[in-house]
């Protein structure tokens, strides 16, 4: 198993079929293929999609830092006249298969970014957009059909409350750590982060375990009991084997969701 406790070494090359792979599986599946190599909770937690116009992403992780403004520092009035620029450095950087990462510290007294810069990342090739704390212009994002992830919606200006401090640099969004070059996955349900050193070891199983899981959610649905079937035992293990090659015949879901 790849090492856990050295994240800052140089990050292993993932192939284009694993962002493929991982991208077919669900949050969820691939929070589970996490917490059986030790992690626990790589789940962004409250965080929701903004607009339905889209199915998710993957997409590398180019992170950026918020502290809180201060006035001699971020004065009131123009405020992007005080020199601090990074946030716009950060999106005329971001290219095809990053995705921006805020950690906001989980505040949303103002917001992370708006409809302009996220367009603009956007038409740069990025993955997605995913902030702990809120979006301005949320309509305008939610048109986009761009993935656009965050706790909230306000139309207060970032410099009202926050300092762009770092770019790329390791930070915690949602109560989860994120590294520079992490892999994140989105879908209607959330985001998940998988360290970088764990993305091609459980890309694999994630799609075996989708797989899998398609077929027991089928004989569920066909009102059979949870005992042997989820989890399954070596029974229905084999069931699934001669389904997959088309020698069992598919479960039939009971009307009514019954048996």
């Amino acid at each position: 198993m790849p090492e856990l406790d050295s994240p800052t070494l140089e990050p292993p090359t993932l192939d284009d079929d694993v962002f493929d792979l991982l991208g077919k599986a669900s949050t969820s599946t691939l929070a589970t293929q996490l917490y059986k190599r030790g992690i626990r909770q790589p789940f962004l937690v409250g965080l929701r999609p903004l607009g339905a116009g889209f199915d998710g992403f993957v997409g590398e992780a180019f992170t950026m830092r918020f502290i809180p403004s201060r006035e001699d520092v971020d004065p009131a009035g123009d405020p992007y006249r005080t020199g601090n620029v990074l946030q716009w450095e950060a999106i005329e950087r971001v290219g095809p298969r990053q995705v921006v990462v805020v950690d906001s510290r989980s505040d949303i007294n103002a917001a992370s970014s708006g409809d302009m810069l996220v367009t603009r990342a956007m038409k740069r090739g990025a993955a997605g957009f995913v902030t702990d704390g809120a979006l301005r212009d949320g309509w305008a994002i939610a048109e986009l059909g761009f993935p656009a992830y965050s706790r909230a919606v306000t139309a207060t200006t970032r410099p009202a409350a926050f300092h762009v401090a770092d770019l790329q640099t390791p930070i915690g969004c949602a109560g989860v750590a994120v590294y520079p070059g992490d892999v994140l996955v989105g879908d209607r349900d959330g985001v998940v982060v998988i360290p970088r050193a764990l993305a091609a070891a459980i890309a694999m199983p994630a799609a075996e375990q989708e797989e899998l899981e398609h077929y027991l959610h089928l004989r569920i649905r066909a009102g059979e009991a949870l005992w042997g079937v989820y989890p399954p035992d070596e029974t229905t293990l084999e069931q699934y084997r001669d389904w997959k090659e088309g020698r069992g015949a598919a479960p039939r879901a009971a009307v009514g969701g019954r048996a």
